[in-house]
Order: C-alpha cells, then structure tokens, then sequence
C-alpha cells in the first residue's frame, strides 16, 4: 500500500544505509568503492532484485541543465511506479535543483514523519543520510515506488 511502510521499504532503507559513507564517483555503483546519486538507487535495485532492467546512456553530473531532457524521470518511470503518497520510507525522490533545470538528483526518504531523512549521494560527501526540510522538499519534482 503505498504510503505505509513495509517489509519491502524497510528492506529498501536498510540496504540503502549499508551504502553510507560510500565515496561519490560519478557513473559508479558499487558499494564502499563509489556511486553517484543514480549509482546508489541502482544498487539498491541489484540487491533487491538482481540484475538491473537496463543499461544506462551516458550522463552528465550537471545540476544546471536546462535542455529540457527529463531522461531521468522518463528512464524512472519505465522502471518504477509513480507514488503521489505523502514521504514514506523506501520512497524514491526525484529533485530538480534549480528552477527550470533538468531533474537529476535522486534519494531514497529513510524516516518520514516530523524529522524525514533521505540517503543519497553527491560530489565531495558521498552516500550520507541528511535532513530532508521545506527547502528540499519544494525541490521534489517526482516520488517514486519500488516495485512490489
């Protein structure tokens, strides 16, 4: 049920901790050696449910991209379900960090309620589970599920 936590999403959040402190490395995934913020949902996916649905295209770690290029969101949405429910554990946040620009940082919620978390990874802190206030949260352009 979407919204409500599950095996599945405490599942999801534990494998994700395991990946904290893993260095940033762009286009990485691999835990303890580096990953990137899409690294880090892509081996969460390979721990959950082995291999990954497909191979990725070449991407830049540009925030401030404005070509209009949503490929994150759409190669998101081909692989797992939308989720219009509130912030729950396991949800996967799709961010767009600056007004107009291309969606392109991801994290996984990994508490909900009056203090949300989220674990994701970037340039020059790695994998790190941080608060996830009013000003992020207004930077959520897409939730997203895990499937079942």
């Amino acid at each position: 049920m979407p919204g409500a936590v599950t095996v599945r999403s405490a599942e999801i959040v534990r494998i994700a901790r395991g990946w904290i402190g893993t260095p940033y490395l762009h286009r990485a995934s691999l835990r303890g050696a580096g990953c990137d913020c899409l690294g880090l949902l892509r081996g969460v996916w390979r721990e959950v449910y082995g291999e990954e649905p497909a191979t990725l295209p070449d991407y830049r770690p540009d925030w401030g991209d404005y070509s209009g290029d949503e490929a994150l969101m759409n190669g998101l949405a081909r692989h797992l379900l939308p989720d219009d429910a509130g912030l729950h554990p396991g949800q996967v946040l799709l961010f767009r960090m600056r007004p107009r620009a291309v969606a392109k940082h991801l994290g996984i919620v990994s508490a909900a309620g009056d203090a949300p978390t989220f674990i994701h990874a970037y340039d020059r802190h790695g994998v790190v589970e941080s608060p996830l206030p009013v000003p992020w949260r207004r930077r959520i352009a897409a939730r997203f599920r895990f499937p079942d």
